[in-house]
C-alpha cells in the first residue's frame, strides 16, 4: 500500500481540482475516504486470508465499495451539492486502490469484487510498498517509501495544485482588469 500521506494528498488534490469551493467537510470526508480502504487489515486479526474477498486489498478497495460509500456520504452530507460530494468522495476512495495497484508489494487489488475476486496490479509498479504498522514505518524501509511517494505522488500533486492556483489567480486578475 501507499502510505496514509500519499493517499491523503491525492484525495486533497482531487477535491481541489473538482470543486473550487471545497468545504472543510468535503476535504475531511475525501481524505478520510482515501484512507478508509486499509481498515481491511483488521481482517488479519480475524483470520481472514489476504486473498479472501474481505481480505486486505479486497472489498474495501473495489469500485462497488467506492460507489456505495460515496453515495452514502453524499446523501448524508452533500445537502445541495450531492453530485459534487459523490464524485469527489468516489474518486478519493477509488484512488486508494489505484495507488495500491502501482506499489511494489502485495498480491494485487480486487477492483471488481463482488463480481470477480481476481487481484490486479498496473503494469507500472513504481511506488514502494508501505510497511503495515507504525513501528516499521520509522525505518529505512519507511524512508524509501516516503522518497518514492515524494517522487511519484507529492511532486505531481504539487504541480497540479500549483497550476490550479496560477490558473485561478490569472482568471481572477483577468476579471478585474
Amino acid at each position: 500500500m501507499a502510505s496514509v500521506f500519499g493517499h491523503g494528498l491525492v484525495a486533497y488534490t482531487t477535491a481541489k481540482v473538482i470543486d473550487s469551493k471545497t468545504s472543510k467537510l468535503l476535504l475531511f470526508l475525501a481524505i478520510g475516504s482515501s484512507m478508509l480502504p486499509d481498515l481491511d487489515v483488521l481482517a488479519f486479526k480475524f483470520g481472514i486470508d489476504y486473498m479472501h474477498p474481505l481480505g486486505h486489498r479486497g472489498w474495501t478497495h473495489s469500485i462497488v465499495f467506492a460507489l456505495i460509500w460515496s453515495a452514502l456520504l453524499a446523501f448524508c452530507f452533500g445537502k445541495t451539492r450531492k453530485l459534487i460530494f459523490m464524485v469527489v468522495i468516489f474518486l478519493s476512495t477509488i484512488s486508494h486502490g489505484v495507488l495500491d495497484a502501482m506499489t511494489t508489494g502485495g498480491r494485487g487489488v480486487g477492483f471488481f469484487i463482488p463480481f470477480e475476486n481476481s487481484r490486479y496490479f498496473f503494469p507500472w509498479r513504481i511506488i514502494k510498498v508501505s510497511p503495515i504498522g507504525i513501528e516499521k514505518f520509522f525505518s529505512e524501509w519507511g524512508l524509501r517509501v516516503i522518497l518514492s511517494e515524494l517522487q511519484y505522488i507529492a511532486i505531481p500533486c504539487g504541480i497540479i495544485l500549483l497550476c490550479l492556483f496560477v490558473f485561478k489567480k490569472s482568471t481572477i486578475s483577468g476579471k478585474s482588469a
